[in-house]
């Protein structure tokens, strides 16, 4: 035992007393590993012994069915755990862990009750392998060179037990990037867009490229995807690398292209994005008017011509009215001082494709307005005004009227004018946003006329009120014959006034107004009787209408009596003409006529009484 320490000398010498005992029992596997159960036997051989011993080394390279599988991070310590992390058994005597090595197995660790570790390994693992409190094995710095097969043995009671476990190593790729990117993709062309590689990774990366986060499929026409791995002999690490060929169209303008993984450990990976120029001839053009809103003369207009192929046009013709611009680099044109004249059809065109044009009609807005007769008008009362508005403009108008500020429903017509219509009319021409105003102030004159001179008894009987109403304008001035108190002027409205005084009058009285302004006068008289007069001889009527009434009475009550005379003597008659009819004998029909006569009377003297 050359080259081990005494301690490794002394755990080989149990070790192998261990195996070789084991040659002499039958081997019994379990669902986790292999058991095996110690009966000495002090009768075998030396012989029997090392057959034995030859057995027990080729049992414990037996493979076992349903392998536990640990995966472990590349580059990082590995925890295989011994019987799957189970408790320790009470009477747990020794635990080793081994591997396969080229066919045989190979020492790493060992450790017996109450003793210490003991490092085995006099390879690679040595430095690497550790035991871990629980029994595990961990190996730090793990590499795709530990992806291979660790047996946990354990020595309980008179049972030997072993527990195989598989490693596999990973890792996520290191990097993931684009590169070889293609510098413009032509519309319609395949074209590699460029490669996308992720690096070091274990197993291999599977590489997906996406196009707005969205993934792209290839389909042998205009979508063409071809990857490849490669290993590298010395970390035995795979880098994958995917090339995305793409056939582009006028959408995948700013389009993000981005290209990802999702390994096995780890989070998904996804590369910086990448956008593409996507060139493709013009197809179309265009034609934009830019101006104030709305476009009146004066105004300034830009023409701007653009075409949808990329790169785009720098140049372009513009067709103004019957002539042709040519714009270099540029493209727009700008007309200035725009008038009436300016409206109409523009144009457009490319400079090597005069096919392709765009056009536009300009329409430049004016509204002009003329009101005759307009500023200051003045009329006689009962002359005649001929009011005309004349609109020019390039659309439909509307039109409005005001009088002093207040709507009126349509045009003033002036056939023969009275004062009420002096006044300011203003008229409003409106197309669109344009406006345009226009007024007239009709001042309506004429010399002052006196149209009624009233008076009025006051509520008291002790005075008179006179009232002058007169017409004229400029505004008339009133004077009276007399003087009056209380003197009361109407606001001066549509050429009336009206002017009141109060007057006391003693004795009868003529009273007269007088109205005038710079264009002439009226005048008119009212009689104005004395209140006093007016009193007495209102007591005079009462006194009588007292003899009246009773002379009326001293009528009424004659014929009263008179009626009553005529009726007694109209009794006594009747009776003496029948005395005297039954002496006669005439009949009773003469008598009645009489009698009828008689009664009518008495009714017609009857109704004279009562009147």
């Amino acid at each position: 035992m050359v080259g081990l320490s005494q301690a490794d000398q002394t755990w080989v010498c149990v070790t192998w007393s261990l195996e070789v005992e084991l040659a002499t029992k039958p081997l019994q596997p379990t669902s986790t590993g292999r058991t095996f159960t110690l009966q000495p036997r002090p009768s075998a051989s030396p012989a029997k012994l090392a057959y034995r011993s030859l057995f027990l080394s080729y049992a414990s390279l037996m493979p076992a069915s349903g392998l536990e599988t640990v995966i472990g991070l590349y580059g990082e310590t590995l925890e295989v755990p011994c019987n799957n992390g189970a408790a320790k058994p009470d009477d747990l005597f020794i635990t080793k862990w081994k591997y396969d090595k080229d066919g045989a197995p190979g020492d790493l660790l060992a450790k017996k009750k109450d003793q210490d570790v003991a490092v085995l390994a006099n390879d690679e693992y040595r430095g690497r392998v550790s035991m871990a409190e629980n029994s595990s094995l961990l190996l730090s710095a793990a590499k795709l060179s530990d992806e291979k097969t660790f047996t946990c043995m354990m020595v309980v009671g008179t049972d030997i037990r072993e527990y195989p476990v598989n490693v596999l190593i990973h890792k996520s790729p290191s990097g993931l990037e684009i590169s070889e990117e293609a510098e413009e993709l032509e519309i319609g062309k395949l074209t590699k867009l460029g490669q996308c590689t992720a690096q070091d990774a274990n197993p291999a990366a599977n590489i997906t490229w996406f196009k707005n986060k969205k993934p792209l499929v290839a389909d042998g026409k205009g979508i063409l995807i071809h990857a490849s791995v490669q290993v590298n002999p010395v970390t035995g690490l795979s880098t994958t690398s995917s090339t995305l060929e793409y056939s582009a169209g006028k959408e995948d303008t700013d389009a993000q292209f981005t290209c990802g993984t999702q390994h096995t450990v780890g989070t998904e990976q996804l590369s910086s994005p990448v956008t593409f120029t996507i060139t493709y001839p013009t197809e179309k053009i265009s034609l934009q008017v830019i101006s104030e809103d709305p476009l009146i003369e004066g105004d300034n207009v830009t023409l701007k011509c653009e075409a949808d192929g990329n790169p785009a046009p720098t140049s372009f013709n513009f067709h103004i009215k019957g002539e042709v611009v040519k714009m270099e680099d540029s493209n727009t044109y700008t007309l200035t001082d725009v008038t009436r004249d300016s409206s109409g059809e523009y144009k457009c065109s490319l400079v090597d494709d005069a096919e392709l044009e765009a056009s536009k009609n300009i329409t430049v807005n004016y509204l002009d307005i003329n009101l005759s007769p307009s500023g200051k008008i003045l009329k006689s009362a009962g002359e005649a005004v001929a009011l005309i508005l004349q609109v020019d403009a390039s659309g439909k108008p509307k039109v409005s009227w005001t009088k002093d500020n207040a709507k009126i429903d349509k045009q003033p017509k002036f056939n023969k004018v009275t004062y009420s219509d002096s006044g300011r009319y203003e008229c409003e021409v409106t197309m669109g946003l344009l406006s345009r105003k226009a007024s007239i102030e009709l001042v309506v004159e004429g010399a002052p006329v006196i149209r009624q001179l009233s008076k009025l008894r006051g509520e008291d009987d002790q005075h008179e009120v006179l009232i002058c109403e007169a017409e004229g304008s400029p505004k008339p001035t009133v004077s009276w014959s007399i003087n009056g108190t209380s003197p009361d002027e109407s606001p001066f409205i549509n050429g009336q006034i009206t002017h009141k005084i109060t007057v006391v009058p003693n004795v009868n009285l003529t009273v007269s107004c007088t109205v005038y302004n710079e264009l002439g006068q009226d005048t008119r008289a009212i009689n104005v009787s004395s209140l006093f007069e007016e009193v007495r001889m209102d007591k005079q009527d009462q006194s009588d209408d007292s003899e009246q009434t009773k002379l009326v009475v001293g009528v009424v009550v004659g014929l009263l009596l008179a009626t009553v005379i005529i009726g007694v003597a109209y009794w006594l008659y009747m009776k003496k003409s029948k005395q005297g009819s039954w002496k006669t004998g005439e009949t009773e029909n003469g008598s009645s006529e009489e009698e009828k006569k008689l009664e009518e009377k008495v009714e017609e003297n009857s109704q004279k009484a009562e009147v």
